[in-house]
């Protein structure tokens, strides 16, 4: 059986043993997945939400971007062992978490250098250490091109950017995907879908909880995400690879060795074509070291960032 008759046999099953998931209003998810020391800032219509926390007097702080339908909670674990020394940013990206779309519903880099460029101003963050994992990953090195003079280091973690090498990828993006069958995603989004993706992700199964996946399915369904992030499958965002030989910062490349999304082979590339970089793969790690790794993670950035 290929494998688009399989996700249209998983399809049909979503749609007759699921009732229609409808969307999450933001003001109702507010409460549950902001914390103590979450804050909101208007940006070109959005009201972006993000945590601001550490050594506040650290003028070149670190800020952290996350990957496709996550949130700035990936950065949990990471942001408690590096904020006694460092001041830490992070947010939720435009189409995602409680941020949610643009205006337009239209995301590529462009987009997303202005985005940050915005944010950082707001912010008086003059100069940064920059994080991204997986496309935050894809959306730090692109703006560590176009903006030099903004990023101090580069800190890529299993990041988006080379050709696929037939990975195995993730169950859930591949079914958003398919033309047609994608657009059911819009209505019927399976609790279960949502655990096999973040399972897909993880080397460490046991790490993805019920309330892990209760977050993620909670957040997609906030108003207007899961358009956005069939809009960014729909049409994907595709970098110019030529681009990342003009990197000059010094650049960490950290990557889980059991990556199935994202090969860790890409380590290399990255590293062949960033002149000042270096690489650390973790074994037995997938796509998310930040959350599968996280000391081995602020280890790895405190010995590159001193």
């Amino acid at each position: 059986m290929s494998n688009k008759i399989q996700f249209t046999f998983i399809i049909l099953l979503m749609t007759l043993f699921t009732a229609c998931d409808k969307d999450i209003a933001v003001n109702e998810l507010i409460p549950k997945y902001t914390k103590s020391n979450s804050s909101f800032i208007q940006i070109d219509g959005m009201n972006v939400h993000y945590i601001q926390e550490g050594l506040i007097t650290d003028t070149v702080p670190i800020v952290f971007i996350h990957g496709t339908s996550s949130s700035l909670h990936t950065w949990d674990t990471l942001s408690s062992l590096l904020m006694n020394n460092k001041r830490i940013i992070r947010f939720d990206l435009p189409a995602f978490g409680l941020t949610g779309p643009n205006k337009l519903n239209q995301y590529n880099y462009n987009f997303y250098n202005h985005f940050i460029d915005s944010f950082l101003y707001k912010l008086n963050i003059k100069k940064c250490i920059l994080v991204g994992n997986s496309l935050g990953g894809g959306i730090a090195w692109n703006y560590a091109v176009e903006r030099p003079s903004k990023v101090n280091k580069l800190v890529l973690i299993d990041a988006s950017g080379y050709p696929k090498k037939d990975e195995k990828g993730s169950l859930g993006f591949k079914i958003a995907t398919i033309p047609v069958l994608n657009q059911l995603l819009k209505h019927v989004s399976p609790i279960a879908l949502i655990r096999k993706s973040l399972e897909d992700a993880f080397y460490n199964k046991s790490l993805v909880t019920d309330s892990m996946v209760q977050r993620y399915h909670d957040l997609l369904l906030r108003e207007g995400n899961r358009n956005a992030t069939l809009e960014l499958f729909k049409n994907p965002m595709k970098p110019d690879t030529s681009l990342i030989r003009k990197i000059q910062q010094p650049t960490l490349i950290l990557w889980g060795k059991k990556d199935q999304l994202i090969s860790y082979q890409n380590a290399y590339l990255f590293k062949n074509a960033i002149l000042h970089s270096q690489v650390v793969v973790f074994d037995n790690v997938g796509h998310i070291p930040m959350e599968e790794a996280p000391v081995k993670v602020a280890e790895a950035i405190t010995e590159f960032i001193k």
